[in-house]
């Protein structure tokens, strides 16, 4: 694990999203196979987001390769609810970039039995070949204001 620190969010929202950036290209030069990116969701990984659609506009990045699971989901929520985190993720990240809907994977938060769900979702990140392990960046504040990567 690399400790990263930035001295703001907005720093270290922008050195995440670089971080990704760099492995998706690297990625794309090196094999044909997607790259399966980790994704959190909430507030704490806007900024990260925001980034990165930044780097798509600008041409400097594609999606177009890339297969994604998020992390979280919450339990009875259906994925056209507005807080789930389908929406969320719909919102801040997908619609904005040229992933292809069929490469994004978020948890059924309405499926009747959560533990199945769970493990189906599990086979699919087997089958997917794993979560790229640098991919799957959190930030967490440090009570001295001091951002973590």
């Amino acid at each position: 694990m690399r400790l990263i620190i930035q001295d703001t969010a907005d720093d270290a929202s922008r050195w995440t999203a670089r971080h990704i950036a760099d492995r998706i290209r690297r990625r794309q030069r090196e094999s044909d196979a997607p790259f399966v990116l980790g994704l959190p969701t909430g507030s704490t990984p806007e900024g990260t987001y925001h980034e990165l659609i930044r780097l798509h506009r600008a041409g400097e990045l594609s999606f177009a390769n890339v297969v994604t699971f998020n992390m979280d989901e919450y339990v009875g929520l259906p994925a056209d609810h507005p807080q789930s985190y389908h929406a969320f993720m719909r919102e801040h990240l997908f619609r904005h970039v040229d992933l292809r809907p069929e490469h994004t994977h978020l948890l059924d938060g309405a499926a009747p039995d959560p533990e199945l769900e769970c493990a189906r979702y599990e086979r699919l990140i087997a089958e997917a070949g794993g979560i790229d392990p640098v991919s799957y960046t959190h930030l967490r504040a440090h009570e001295t204001d001091s951002y973590l990567v």
